[in-house]
């Protein structure tokens, strides 16, 4: 585990905008480690998990998105103590009970779906994840199941979103 103060910046990429650039010494520790994943601890008041992140110019950061900076009310150029600890966890995102309920009850669905690269297990997790309501969690479930089985397990996110869609018309 280690600590530090750094100040909140903006991105200039188009992908994420604001970010915490890691001081070199944490960075090293962690990537001589091998350790890609971790939980990220801000302020001592919010703990999610996030990836270590390239930044260019040898430079590691984790993105901040606006549900954290609204939630803590970050802005530009604020002050944060910073405490990141390697992520032990399987999939790097909580498993939805809806998810882990499907796969427990359907073998083929649950070797695809762990045959998966890393990545696309943790964005699947994360589209069902995010979900306010069990009812739609459930939903998405059911539609990432049978899109992996109708794909011979391959995900292909374009036509996903319209499986999802598709299953939600049968509830």
């Amino acid at each position: 585990m280690k600590s530090f103060n750094v100040n909140l910046s903006k991105s200039n990429s188009s992908t994420w905008w604001y970010r915490i650039i890691i001081p070199e010494d944490v960075s090293e520790y962690f990537l001589s480690q091998k350790v890609k994943r971790v939980i990220c601890t801000i302020n001592n008041k919010l703990e999610f998990q996030c990836g270590l992140l390239p930044a260019g110019n040898g430079l590691i950061c984790i993105s901040i998105n606006k549900k954290i900076r609204t939630t803590l009310k970050l802005s530009l150029g604020d002050e944060l103590n910073v405490t990141l600890k390697k992520d032990k966890s399987t999939y790097g995102l909580p498993m939805p009970d809806e998810m882990l309920e499907l796969l427990s009850q359907d073998a083929l669905a649950n070797k695809m779906f762990h045959n998966l690269t890393p990545g696309k297990q943790r964005s699947l997790l994360h589209m069902i994840g995010s979900a306010k309501t069990s009812s739609t969690r459930i939903k998405r479930s059911v539609g990432i199941v049978r899109h992996i089985k109708s794909n011979n397990g391959k995900v292909n996110f374009v036509t996903l979103r319209e499986d999802i869609k598709n299953t939600s018309s049968l509830f």
